[in-house]
């Protein structure tokens, strides 16, 4: 007996194919639906497919019996549609906010067009800047009104005034999308920015016009954002006049996010979670923390974190995955905010070639992040200073001779020079620093160290070639997966690396292994090598 009732008639049509290679035309096409037909009886059936024809509720001359319908599948399928909807993207794809700016301007104004939502990179930047490069963005999408795109908001714990015054940036432009990232906790900030503008309408549906995506790897961070804000910090927010009272009681209504990625094995802050634990664990918190008549704004799920190649995305979406967010692969891109030498360097590299080191914004604190190892010294150079610091209580009880090789290979200028920029810069961005490090000779040696750190990152943008020793590229393993994947196809072509190229390629490949995983579970065979290169189609795939 067939599955479905009903019978297949070829009618003028091909007739099915049977065996591993009659799923080839599925897998290239799977954006038309075929029919599952079968052919034998009991044991010996042997399933095929078959497009178009005619169906017949009971058997006709040469017809075959159904066994199912395989659906067509479409790269704007993948991942939950509330994503594409709240955020008006065409795909619940998402290039996330590498900060320092490489996630820059024209990435994100290509990213937002080609139906992704993009965040700006404004992690590590002044004020000035990131208030400048709004501005452009705004002015620059002015003409794609539809267009989703934010700006990343990374916490900053010892520079609470930063956070509040990117937030005063934000809502005086509309921006109404942050990457909240590197948050172990709530700040008033990123409460105020969720909170701002909430409203309920005669039907008492709420509203709220700004959205957060937070950025985790851990239950107990996922918690914060899962959940409406302390009662404390929204009385705090209105006694100082940052939100309304009416806005107050409807934030105690609704979780801080709208959207929560869980960020695994990634390049910069990660804590190297593998995703097929983490998308899990969060999923089930979410629905332990909604409470039994649901929010009345449902808190999706998102992936992020080793995504660079199209199994990886469809893996991520298989678990689950509303959505699924990418970083360490858009620095090939031809928009990113880096160097050529940097990018030349990233194509190289294999998934084993990424390693650990001191975070430039974190270092005191011991935080981490993951960077490129091939091709640099860096991680070395400043897993060392870190050393030191833990150590030496100032700069003047390092040995003379340690001193001296900081200064002659690492440096390469003198401790006192560097402190003097270390001045000016903590003069014009956050003058309690100065301060600080002039009290705590272990904060000014902090200081120092971390002039290091930040200017790799800047030399690697800048493509600074004597310095390429010590590049700080921030780098996941999902580099070696792309490199692997992209190999003798166009995408190994520097120049044919735009960020839509690279995202709707992913897509394109997840489409195809997403199809070839409902032909497996259809009882279908898959011949081998059916699913290791998809066919590129560059920017072509819409």
């Amino acid at each position: 007996m067939p599955f479905i009732p009903g019978y297949w008639n070829a009618t003028g049509h091909d007739a099915p194919e049977f065996g591993a290679a009659g799923v080839l035309p599925a897998l290239d096409r799977p954006d038309l639906p075929f029919w599952i037909v079968g052919r034998g009886e009991g044991t010996a059936t042997r399933l095929g497919l078959a497009a178009g024809g005619r169906v017949s509720a009971q058997p006709e001359p040469g017809s075959l019996p159904i066994f199912g319908l395989l659906p067509a599948v479409y790269a704007e399928w993948l991942g939950d549609r509330t994503f594409n909807e709240a955020h008006g993207t065409r795909y619940a794809y998402v290039t996330g906010a590498m900060a320092t700016g490489i996630a820059s301007v024209p990435l994100v104004c290509a990213a937002a067009r080609a139906g992704f939502l993009a965040f700006y990179g404004a992690g590590g930047l002044s004020l000035e800047r990131v208030e400048r490069d709004l501005d452009t963005i705004i002015a620059t999408l002015a003409d794609a009104p539809g267009a989703a795109w934010g700006s990343n908001l990374i916490h900053s714990p010892d520079q609470p005034a930063l956070e509040d015054a990117l937030v005063d940036a934000f809502l005086a432009r509309g921006v109404n999308r942050i990457e909240a990232s590197a948050f172990m906790a709530l700040s008033p900030a990123v409460v105020r920015f969720a909170s701002t503008g909430l409203y309920s309408d005669a039907q008492g549906r709420i509203h709220r016009p700004n959205r957060v995506m937070a950025k985790i790897s851990r239950p107990e961070v996922a918690r914060h954002f899962l959940q409406p804000p302390p009662a404390a910090m929204l009385d705090a927010l209105v006694a100082r006049g940052a939100l309304t009272v009416d806005e107050a009681r409807l934030a105690a209504l609704l979780p801080v996010a709208d959207d929560v990625t869980c960020e695994a094995d990634s390049g910069g802050h990660t804590d190297r979670r593998p995703l097929s634990v983490l998308l899990p664990v969060i999923q089930r918190l979410r629905d332990q923390l909604t409470p039994p008549g649901g929010w009345p704004r449902p808190v999706r799920v998102g992936a992020a974190g080793g995504l660079g190649d199209p199994a990886s995305l469809a893996g991520a979406f298989a678990l689950g995955a509303d959505y699924v967010v990418t970083g360490t692969v858009n620095q090939l891109a031809i928009e990113a905010g880096t160097s050529d030498n940097a990018r030349a360097m990233l194509a190289l590299a294999g998934l084993a070639d990424v390693t650990m080191a001191p975070a430039a914004d974190m270092f005191e604190m011991g935080i981490e992040v993951q960077v490129l190892r091939r091709g640099t010294l860096f991680a070395q150079r400043g897993k060392r200073l870190y050393e030191l610091y833990r150590e030496y209580d100032s700069l003047e009880a390092l040995p003379a001779d340690v001193r001296q090789k900081l200064e002659r290979e690492v440096f390469r200028a003198s401790v006192d020079e560097i402190w003097q920029e270390c001045e000016r810069f903590w003069t014009n961005r956050e003058v309690a620093q100065v301060e600080r490090a002039r009290r705590d000779p272990h904060h000014r040696m902090a200081l120092v160290f971390r002039w290091y750190l930040g200017n790799s990152n800047r030399w690697a943008r800048e493509g600074v070639a004597d310095r390429q020793q010590d590049y700080q590229i921030w780098c996941g393993p999902a580099i070696g997966a792309f490199n692997a994947w992209a190999a003798g196809t166009e995408l190994a072509q520097p120049q044919a690396r735009t960020v839509a190229a690279i995202g709707l390629n992913l897509l394109a490949g997840a489409v195809r292994l997403t199809r070839a995983q409902h032909l497996r579970a259809a009882g279908l065979p898959v011949p081998d090598g059916a699913l290791g290169q998809p066919t590129l189609a560059v920017e072509s795939y819409a």
